[in-house]
């Protein structure tokens, strides 16, 4: 109760209640400070999927009236909600709705957007979150307009959202960083991240609202309210929880108290966690942010010395990879020497990842444009059971060889794998490019390691 009534004092901004079933005209927010940064396909295309959304929108909207939920798949609003299904189809799709891979695919349609609202998950969390967000969370996103050309982190990984809602707006893929977008104004965002806050203040799942609110208080200077709000932050914080827990708490008051400029105060933090969590399975990432402080401050030495003790894998960069002989899934013979002279990339993953089942669709259409350029990619599963791997690989058809290491098997000690998805990008010389890039940024590096000359 005294956190409530803490957070109740510190909230400057009138607060308005809007229950997240409210109906009004959708808004759509696709403008950009520099319209040169698109071309003109590139905006129409992005105003037509706009539209593609508002008439999704509108479709979940009746399919949630009739069946207070919603549905499985995107596609089964058509046809009684939506009659045209060619708006799950964003213009900007390439492979028009066609997935690149089968796993946890729309089953009925080509569908083009991103949907993670099934029925149970919604009751689970989406929900609680849209409450939370008074309806501005996505519940539709597309992810087909990013271009790695532009000299723009925004259009490098853009997303396209379409709220509960019903609004439509931009960001990078971490919607929840882009608050103005997805309340419209910045007093608009200030009071819905406020709301939020009043309702969860001491909810850890909602830690992040603290950091973000802090930047729209930085941005409309409210001095005042940037003080306050760290304050608030430090006294629901757990301190003495358990270790993934304490430190979730402790990154969230670092990252707080950079936003503000207090370098000093943030690296003192970490210098005292430095001495006490020596046996911390989380020591790395402390190590990190220390050397991420220490660049920031341009303490060159400092920084490179606190980056190789968070991940001594960094002297690997620009080094011969490891070499290494084993047996693929197949029974084959396989080693990294056999594919000198190619741009290889090791991805160690496993079924059970998350995160390395969503980059897959990445990896293949990297894949696909670059195979015929020496690009070559080797699969190597971290997972317990074989059978599984082959059961999984066997539904989605990857095309490139893979090598079942298992949960504590060699090539993880020998590339030190302590986290996946990890893919190593290996030049035609054999020498580590990256370890770690996804996404955008390994295309580029593919791109690059491709067309540079030997």
């Amino acid at each position: 109760m005294e956190v409530l009534m803490n957070l109740s004092c510190l909230f400057t901004s009138a607060i308005y209640a809007v229950t997240e079933n409210e109906t009004h005209a959708p808004k759509i927010r696709v403008d950009f400070a520099d319209e040169s940064l698109l071309t003109e396909q590139e905006s129409q295309n992005l105003k037509t999927c706009a539209q593609n959304l508002i008439a999704i929108a509108k479709a979940l909207q009746t399919y949630e009236k009739e069946h207070a939920n919603f549905p499985e798949w995107l596609s089964e609003i058509h046809p009684k909600h939506l009659t045209n299904p060619d708006a799950l189809i964003c213009p900007a799709d390439e492979d028009q709705g066609v997935p690149i891979l089968s796993y946890n695919t729309d089953p009925n349609l080509p569908v083009s957007y991103n949907y993670d609202c099934d029925p149970e998950y919604y009751q689970q969390w989406l929900k609680h979150e849209r409450h939370i967000y008074n309806g501005a969370n996505p519940i539709v996103r597309c992810p087909h307009h990013a271009n790695l050309d532009v000299d723009s982190t925004l259009i490098s990984t853009l997303y396209l959202n379409l709220s509960f809602s019903s609004n439509v707006y931009l960001s990078d893929a971490f919607w929840h960083k882009h608050p103005i977008n997805m309340y419209g104004s910045l007093q608009a965002a200030i009071v819905g991240y406020e709301r939020a806050l009043q309702l969860v203040p001491d909810d850890p799942n909602f830690f992040r609202l603290y950091p973000e609110l802090l930047r729209l208080y930085m941005e409309a200077k409210q001095e005042k309210d940037v003080e306050n709000i760290i304050k608030s932050f430090k006294s629901v914080m757990k301190p003495h929880g358990e270790d993934i827990m304490r430190f979730r708490d402790y990154w969230t008051l670092v990252e707080m108290l950079k936003i503000v400029g207090k370098h000093e105060e943030a690296l003192q933090l970490l210098q005292h966690l430095e001495k006490t969590e020596k046996e911390n399975p989380f020591i790395r990432s402390i190590f990190r942010e220390i050397a991420m402080i220490h660049e920031e401050k341009g303490n060159a030495e400092l920084s490179k010395a606190y980056f190789l003790k968070a991940d001594s894998k960094l002297e690997m960069i620009g080094k011969p990879a490891p070499d290494f002989s084993s047996t693929d899934i197949n029974g084959n013979p396989i080693s990294l020497k056999d594919y000198r002279r190619k741009v290889v990339l090791l991805d160690f993953w496993a079924t059970w990842c998350g995160p390395c089942i969503g980059e897959m669709p990445n990896v293949k259409k990297i894949y696909d444009t670059y195979k015929d350029m020496g690009f070559v990619v080797i699969g190597i599963s971290l997972d317990n059971n074989a059978s599984e791997v082959r059961d999984f690989l066997k539904e989605c058809e990857l095309p490139w060889r893979q090598i079942f290491d298992g949960q504590d098997g060699p090539l993880k000690k020998l590339f030190q794998i302590r986290g996946i998805p990890s893919l190593w990008l290996i030049d035609r010389q054999c020498k580590v490019i990256s370890y770690k890039a996804r996404g955008t940024e390994l295309r580029k590096l593919v791109d690059r390691a491709v067309k540079a000359k030997v």
